[in-house]
């Protein structure tokens, strides 16, 4: 049996979330990540109040979008990916976010290892809480689904934890959805 899915580290300032997610080269995981995460933040109303980005850890991919196979698994399950350039993590980037996720345990080494705001993504997944998101780069179509569903459940815990967070329930800016399909 998985353990629990961790709680969020507190926000750094009241009524305002900032989430960054991190993998290699910022062209697969991180911005499937980023991409869905956005998406349910928008949906649930937190877009005033929660931000998210994501980054590599290797800037080989910089400015580019990302890779073919990762948007159009997410075209495919009904995601827009076409706004996504990928860039590195810059050092000062880790402190300007409450909750900093890699996506495997070499990119958490990469950012200086766990801490209270630097863990592994799947550590909030409530399937397999604690283990890596595969990287998909190398493999076929398979692994992009892979990816979607760890990050489709893992974006779903994340905001449901994010609707709990007492400094964004009962801020001014955050808007509650009103019965969107």
């Amino acid at each position: 049996m998985s353990p629990a899915p961790a709680a969020l580290p507190p926000p750094r300032q009241p009524g305002r979330y900032a989430v960054a997610l991190v993998c290699l080269g910022n062209i697969c995981r991180s911005p499937m990540a980023d991409v869905v995460l956005t998406r349910r933040v928008d949906e649930a109303g937190l877009t005033p109040v929660v931000s998210v980005a994501s980054a590599g850890t290797a800037g080989w991919h910089t400015g580019k979008p990302m890779d073919s196979r990762a948007a159009a698994t997410l075209l495919a399950a009904g995601h827009d990916p076409s706004a996504h350039r990928a860039r590195q993590v810059d050092p000062g980037w880790l402190e300007q976010h409450d909750l900093v996720l890699a996506m495997d345990e070499q990119n958490l080494a990469d950012l200086g290892g766990p801490t209270e705001r630097r863990r592994l993504y799947r550590d909030l997944d409530p399937v397999g809480t604690g283990g890596e998101v595969p990287d998909p780069y190398y493999g076929g179509d398979q692994g992009f689904e892979e990816v979607l569903a760890m990050v489709e459940r893992t974006s779903a815990a994340i905001v449901s934890a994010l609707q709990q967070e007492p400094a964004l329930q009962h801020h001014p800016d955050t808007q509650r959805p009103t019965g969107r399909p």
